[in-house]
């Protein structure tokens, strides 16, 4: 069993300023009917299918209504007063496919109680499975904190700046200087990370319990020190398209990452047993050492085809071992092994130059695909800006796809853009086409290096022949008396 690639834990925040409604989004996702009081927007998702289970889990000082879905959301709503506020917070894990409904629910609510309602947040969680492979969880989280006594606290509040002396600063307006601080931790960004590392951990120990083995890592192959390309996240749509035998690109980039990491692999192995005998050879007492025209002899016994096709075969790989020793200039077992040493070294630069290739071309075509996703999509997200209040509910049903492909599109390409990266379609191709190039040439240094590879092993088996030989010798057992 191949371990599962739980990596892709997205993080998101819903907010007013990108259209969106807390109370939308929970409608959506737990296939209900509710109204936004704040806009007097109705949203019916009861037509949804793939809903597999939805509930609300609180901490222990929450009104107890927030258990009503609709009240919970819009009392976030009526507290939040600005257009530009943000709602809510969302994460979307995949849920292994080895477990149970049952235990899938477990692993949720466990997750869902150690790292967010003990903290203080309200979890609103919806587990979907359509029944394509893809089961996975969607949690909504409140932002604002709780008091004591069940009403919404602050978010932030003011602080005032302090010099060496602890004193307030004057602001020279008759103020002080002050600067505004978050109530709480949970905005911090290195919380992502515990999360996504706790959604690991959360789903190793379920997996355990229910006698599977703990196969999920939050943290990517490069973070791991693993120098294996990663495969690219196909999707539902390319997922499904790729079972009922539909070729599609994203399919194509996962053949060729595993025909690479396949490859890679091979040689790695080939390249390690060599190494290692060769080494030991070379490290006999001079005498005991195989001389280079002795495995030449012995490996021309190996192989004594009956058929013209193999016996052609057979005067093609001697050449190519003649070849390889007068090219390196190899008479000796040590000078073998230096060539193996040479090899090794030469892999691992190939194979770093391949996999970092692989990695930033998997980086380049997902942002490629984000925007050809933008621009596709782009004119339904325009169609409902022009879309009546009334007759917009509708419109958000009919192409509910189109419009979260479209947000889903738009956040990734800002949060991009928001990094300090250029929006630059063109010269992303650009950077493909030469690095898929570069890689070409590398793989065919690989492949070669393979076929080296296969030669040297040759000579290893006619060295395991002649000590064969030697052993099998009969003793000299001296004169009978």
């Amino acid at each position: 069993m191949f371990p599962i690639d739980f990596c892709h834990i997205p993080v998101s925040i819903i907010k007013r300023s990108a259209g969106r409604s807390a109370v939308a989004a929970a409608a959506y996702r737990s296939g209900t009917k509710l109204t936004n009081e704040w806009d007097g927007m109705t949203h019916d998702y009861t037509r949804k299918g793939g809903i597999v289970h939805a509930e609300i889990m609180l901490p222990a000082y929450a009104p107890p209504e927030f258990a009503d879905r609709s009240i919970l959301w819009n009392s976030v709503e009526q507290i939040e007063k600005a257009r530009d506020s943000q709602l809510a917070r969302e994460i979307e894990a995949a849920l292994p496919r080895e477990l149970s409904g049952e235990q899938q629910l477990a692993l949720v609510r466990a997750y869902v109680k150690d790292n967010f309602v003990d903290k203080g947040m309200c979890a609103d969680f919806a587990i979907h499975d359509k029944g394509i492979g893809n089961p996975h969880v969607h949690i909504m989280l409140t932002l604002r904190p709780l008091k004591e006594n069940g009403q919404w606290g602050a978010k932030c509040r003011k602080a005032y700046d302090l010099d060496e002396n602890g004193q307030r600063i004057p602001d020279g307006k008759g103020g002080w200087k002050n600067h505004r601080e978050d109530t709480t931790d949970w905005n911090d960004k290195g919380n992502v990370e515990i999360w996504r590392a706790a959604w690991a951990a959360c789903t190793n120990r379920a997996l355990e319990a229910a006698g599977h083995p703990a196969l999920v890592d939050h943290r990517s192959y490069k973070r791991r020190g693993i120098d294996k390309i990663p495969s690219v996240h196909l999707g539902p749509a390319a997922s499904q398209m790729e079972k009922r035998g539909i070729r599609t690109d994203k399919g194509e980039v996962n053949r060729q990452i595993a025909a690479d990491n396949k490859l890679l692999k091979e040689i790695k192995a080939r390249i390690t047993r060599l190494y290692n005998w060769s080494k030991a050879e070379a490290e006999k007492p001079e005498g005991q050492q195989p001389s280079m025209i002795d495995l030449w002899e012995a490996q021309q016994q190996l192989k004594r085809p009956d058929t013209r096709t193999g016996k052609i075969r057979a005067l093609q790989e001697s050449a190519a071992l003649f070849s390889f020793l007068q090219a390196n200039g190899i008479q000796s077992m040590q000078q073998l092994h230096e060539k193996i040493a040479d090899m090794n070294t030469r892999y691992y630069d190939l194979r770093r130059e391949i996999v970092k290739a692989e990695r930033r071309i998997a980086v380049l075509t997902e942002r490629g695909e984000m925007w050809a996703q933008y621009n596709e999509y782009k004119t339904v997200h325009k169609q409902l800006a022009r879309v009546k209040p009334e007759k917009r509910e509708l419109f958000e049903q009919r192409h509910s796809r189109e419009l979260i492909l479209y947000d889903a599109a738009a956040r990734y390409l800002k949060e991009l853009k928001d990094s300090g990266e250029e929006i630059t379609p063109k010269a992303w191709q650009r950077e493909i086409d030469l690095l898929t190039a570069q890689k070409q040439v590398d793989t065919i240094d690989m492949k070669a290096m393979r076929e080296e590879l296969k030669t040297v092993e040759r000579l290893r088996k006619a060295a395991d022949q002649l000590t064969r030989q030697e052993r099998d010798k009969p003793r000299n057992r001296g004169p009978e008396r």
